[in-house]
């Protein structure tokens, strides 16, 4: 099944430029959504296509709901609507994927209004796939719009950059995300949320609901535990690879920034971990900065090689390591 929730309202500003797209007649043939993850685009993305696809859209321009277009769409068989995604999480979107898309956009939408695809993550495209890709947009079928969606625009070919038109969401002020945390009844700390997910309302509402706050206090635990020389890191990275990565080494990324901050007069407002800082500048005073710069230069390249298939366990292995490394030349 699928459904459209009401419009988050930090995109309205987003959702009124579509809008005139559609009353002023100009819909984008191709349209490239980006911003950071957990803010709500492909929630924006879908609202685009059901207002495009609906019958008898209502006066703010989003889908009615009722009519026919709008059911098939809430059960997920409208023949107009088309959802390109990796087949498994973590995987690339296929050339064969690209190739069934060119042959659909052979035919001619079956309804009266347009047919929308979208495509998301579009970086995960890989190269051949990218390419093939490339002919759905020099070569537009007939009421057809194009949705790609992405929050690593760098990753995607400038080929395909330069074809569509951009829409940026920014992210929600504090105040925002926090007041709309408070109408989603979140009961924990909704600042120190709002921190782990770096300003972004919905991945803060799933840090939430996952029980991230409990899961980052034992990982720092841990960490900790590996400084004081009381935790193998061998024995910590055989259970940290288990975790969601992504959130996981920002976290690590997170405290080796903060303690680097500590070095220095820093003010605790400025930290990514204000709830850590006694832990985090205790340990400043008995390391030696550069090899704590050292350590943040392996966080930062092992980031980039995050999507690519990396043995995880290997990858903490490393950064555990080396940090018990540091303490240990203390």
């Amino acid at each position: 099944m699928m459904s459209v929730n009401p419009l988050f309202p930090w995109l309205q500003p987003n959702w009124e430029r579509l809008y005139n797209y559609i009353i002023q007649e100009r819909v984008p043939q191709a349209l490239l959504i980006t911003g950071n993850k957990g803010i709500g685009k492909l929630h924006l993305a879908n609202q685009f296509a059901f207002s495009l696809l609906c019958a008898d859209p209502q006066t703010d321009g989003l889908s009615c709901g009722s009519c026919v277009s709008c059911k098939l769409l809430s059960a997920a068989t409208h023949p107009d609507f088309i959802n390109i995604q990796p087949e498994e999480a973590g995987k690339s979107i296929t050339i064969a994927q690209i190739r069934n898309l060119i042959t659909q956009l052979t035919l001619k939408p079956q309804f009266e209004t347009y047919r929308v695809v979208i495509v998301s993550p579009a970086e995960q495209m890989n190269h051949a796939a990218a390419n093939a890709f490339l002919k759905c947009l020099e070569e537009p079928t007939e009421r057809t719009i194009i949705v790609l969606i992405t929050d690593k625009p760098a990753k995607l070919p400038a080929t395909i950059v330069s074809r569509c038109q951009k829409l940026i969401i920014n992210t929600p002020t504090k105040d925002t995300t926090l007041a709309w945390l408070k109408q989603q009844n979140v009961q924990e700390n909704t600042e120190l949320l709002f921190g782990l997910a770096r300003g972004a309302p919905l991945l803060a509402r799933q840090y939430a609901d996952e029980g991230y706050i409990g899961m980052r206090h034992e990982c720092f635990k841990a960490w900790m535990g590996i400084a004081k020389q009381q935790s193998n890191p061998v024995i910590v990275a055989e259970t940290w690879h288990k975790l969601p990565e992504s959130p996981l080494l920002f976290w690590v990324t997170s405290w080796i920034v903060d303690l680097i901050k500590c070095f220095y007069p820093a003010n605790i407002e400025n930290l990514y971990n204000p709830d850590l800082y006694k832990s985090l500048k205790e340990l400043s005073q008995q390391l030696e900065l550069k090899s704590v710069y050292k350590l943040y230069d392996i966080l930062l390249a092992t980031r980039q090689r995050l999507d690519s298939p990396i043995n995880k366990q290997l990858m903490f292995e490393e950064i555990l390591i080396k940090w018990s490394e540091i303490n240990l030349s203390r």
